[in-house]
């Protein structure tokens, strides 16, 4: 019995689906599978029942869960002791980030990461999503964390979760009663949306002609919080992030057939070398885009996208 066996033991018990578990460990549905007959195998008994697509944890496999969830979390425990025994070396990390992660993630990551390594500087910079491809390609920034850009091969992208754009409106809006919408239901509606020339407007655009939809684009922003501030005064409605609207005098109204969807994530230079600091410093992003934006149900329309600058 391997270590892999149990923390793959460990995620379908906690997504009870193959596929969904599959993806959380990073490896292919097959694998998972593979590695889990195995390790029925080895200790001798069914730990799931698998009824078509559905999976069911056997009594046994209950049982075993809660000594490898015990037996993981010392192994993880060890490990961070360990990596805090090391000496810090000092240094610089110099992060660019778009408004909407420099507000909801890069300041938790700054606490996390400077808690382990105190002698290490974190530099952060707010730009938008082409600035900070274009400062990854001359070597001003370690790493970025933003929208996927496009044309940019000198740079990798990696993905750190999903999120949908909704529909922001006033409280008096004549949709803020109303719990969800059509793309199609926007036609000649009047909205303020980013310039043309960010990707999440391409994206929303491709989504407008998939409906059939025109709205009456009356403004145009290149910022969401003034976006939202003019959302709150008139009867202009806003498409942003879910995660943008944080206002009492705002609604989020979720958006279907399709669904705008975004995937933000960590920007590297293809080609570049990235020091055990700046590693680190990813590590702590992806556990603080994991904590924060638990796998949600999926609706049964989206349209996914690489998103925008901001």
């Amino acid at each position: 019995m391997e270590l892999r066996h149990l923390r793959y033991f460990a995620a379908l018990a906690e997504q009870l689906n193959f596929t969904n578990a599959a993806e959380k460990v990073h490896v292919t549905q097959s694998t998972l599978s593979h590695q889990i007959k195995q390790l029925e195998e080895e200790v001798g008994t069914r730990l799931f029942d698998r009824v078509g697509k559905r999976v069911r944890m056997t009594e046994a496999g209950e049982s075993f869960l809660v000594r490898v969830l015990s037996a993981l979390r010392e192994v993880d425990e060890g490990l961070w002791a360990l990596k805090r025994t090391m000496d810090d070396p000092d240094g610089e990390i110099r992060v660019g980030t778009t408004q909407t992660f420099n507000l909801r993630i890069i300041p938790r990551c700054i606490a996390l990461f400077s808690a382990q390594h105190p002698a290490v500087k974190v530099s952060v910079q707010e730009l938008s999503g082409d600035a900070i491809a274009q400062a990854l390609s001359n070597d001003e920034l370690d790493i970025g964390v933003a929208y996927q850009p496009h044309g940019i091969d000198t740079l990798r992208f990696e993905p750190l979760y999903n999120e949908e754009m909704v529909l922001v409106v006033g409280t008096g809006h004549h949709f803020a009663k109303r719990k969800w919408l059509r793309m199609v239901d926007l036609h000649l509606q009047r909205l303020v949306l980013l310039p043309a020339s960010f990707a999440t407007r391409q994206l929303l655009d491709d989504c407008f002609r998939m409906a059939n939809a025109e709205p009456v684009v009356v403004a145009e922003m290149n910022a969401i919080a003034p976006m939202l501030e003019l959302v709150s005064q008139t009867d202009i409605a806003g498409i942003v992030s879910e995660h943008a609207v944080r206002r009492a005098d705002l609604r989020a109204i979720p958006i279907e057939s399709p669904t705008p969807v975004r995937s933000p994530g960590l920007l590297w230079k293809r080609d570049g070398t990235r020091s055990a600091m700046v590693r680190n410093f990813a590590a702590v992003i992806r556990q603080a885009a994991e904590e924060i934006n638990p796998r949600k149900t999926a609706r049964k329309t989206r349209m996914a996208g690489p998103g925008g600058q901001s």
